[in-house]
């Protein structure tokens, strides 16, 4: 599951012509009568008979067969027999959908209706996301050997040579800008057309806008249009904290919190919870009425913010608060894309804030973003209040390390 344009599809597609004699692939949003296939009986030999019939021409070769099941949220009976096909196990089955997240009852689609029976037990979850820094490099051209020697400097502490680091700065205001969608990227790297970028990026957020036409209940399609496009605002805020008054004067959780909870669950946003004591698990200390709001793709950010914030990131001139938020949510991103829950920490009071703190290696590692190189007021209290066994603090500079404190440039948050 995931948003939607992650490349999903494609990867299985791709995934499942390459690695089987035999790839069958149901689209129940393209082909809604293939819903057939799932009526009456959904045990495994009656649903395989009926997929024969409807696709002929089809091939179930037994321990060479990928079914796939696009958009599956439109077939619930196709979710619930998803534990009589595993049980069989005669053919491996791959199941999507791009809004997977969202409770029934929230989706005010038609076709979608309740889940008779979870198949607890018989499914694996992933969720897919944008590509990642290290992605977009292979997309550039760079190897896997390139990026483990990049790596090497990471865990060495030695600094990157000079000429190198300002190559992968600029790459990586880059990966800002045009943001890890894979159709944005294969734009990009075939033309390095910023303007075609842009095309993409803005038929992108189109269509997470059709999606809260089609999916979201009629009372809250404008309420999670107004929270979806508050972000931009939100994120360059002094104080990033969410605020619902920036979407509406004397208003709160009791109007926009199920507009919130939608955009979360469609993985639209990516939420980031403040804990005010830094102890393991970060999941039980942390105040769900105290987040923040990241968007799920920094690229699409910067469709929002515009032409004019795009080149002075890439020129390294833009100043202010948007700075800083523009940055923390690149960040946000690639910890999440790296399995990091996201949590910020701000205790009680004017404690200082530090901007993300990870559970690693059974310890809670604080991560201090900085758009410059700033001193790290925050970061330093942080250390001698819980002394952490590491602490990051992600630059515009080169690699440096002192005791617990690792300073390492942006780009090398996919390292963290």
């Amino acid at each position: 599951k995931g948003a939607r344009q992650t490349g999903k599809t494609y990867l299985v597609e791709a995934f499942g012509r390459n690695e089987y004699q035999s790839f069958i692939e149901i689209n129940f949003l393209e082909n809604p009568q293939l819903k057939q296939i799932f009526e009456g009986s959904i045990s495994a030999k009656d649903i395989y008979k009926k997929l024969t019939l409807l696709l002929p021409g089809k091939k179930l070769i037994p321990n060479n067969t990928l079914i796939f099941l696009d958009e599956i949220q439109q077939c619930s009976k196709a979710r619930t027999a998803l534990k009589f096909l595993a049980q069989d196990n005669s053919f491996d089955v791959i199941a999507s959908g791009s809004l997977l997240g969202l409770h029934y009852g929230t989706d005010a689609d038609s076709e979608v209706s309740a889940v008779e029976s979870i198949p607890v037990g018989y499914e694996t979850q992933y969720v897919m996301y944008s590509l990642d820094f290290e992605e977009f490099l292979w997309a550039y051209g760079y190897s896997s050997q390139d990026i483990d020697d990049l790596r090497n400097y990471y865990l060495s502490g030695e600094k990157v040579p000079a000429a190198v680091n300002n190559k992968f700065t600029e790459i990586f205001r880059e990966f800002i800008v045009v943001g890890g969608m894979p159709e944005v990227v294969k734009t990009f790297s075939r033309t390095k057309d910023f303007n075609a970028v842009k095309a993409v990026q803005n038929k992108i957020i189109a269509s997470y806008d059709d999606d809260i036409s089609n999916h979201a209940k009629n009372m809250e399609k404008a309420k999670i249009r107004r929270c979806y496009n508050s972000l931009p605002a939100q994120l360059a805020r002094e104080n990033k904290k969410f605020s619902y008054s920036q979407i509406e004067k004397k208003t709160g959780e009791k109007k926009y919190g199920d507009s919130i909870m939608w955009l979360k669950d469609s993985n639209i946003v990516l939420p980031c919870y403040n804990v005010h004591e830094p102890y393991v698990p970060l999941n039980a200390n942390a105040n769900a009425s105290e987040f923040k709001l990241y968007i799920n793709d920094t690229g699409l950010l910067m469709a929002m913010y515009g032409d004019a914030a795009k080149q002075a990131v890439m020129n390294n001139t833009i100043s202010g608060n948007a700075k800083g938020g523009i940055y923390e949510n690149v960040v946000a991103e690639s910890l999440v894309k790296n399995g990091y829950s996201l949590h910020y920490y701000k205790p009680a009071g004017n404690a200082q804030e530090i901007e993300f703190v990870i559970e690693k290696d059974g310890d809670i590692v604080p991560v201090e973003v900085k758009a410059g190189n700033t001193s790290t007021i925050s970061l330093n209290e942080f250390i001698k209040n819980n002394n952490p066994h590491v602490a990051f603090k992600l630059i515009n500079g080169n690699v440096g390390f002192s005791d617990t404190k690792h300073t390492v440039p942006h780009y090398m948050v996919m390292f963290l």
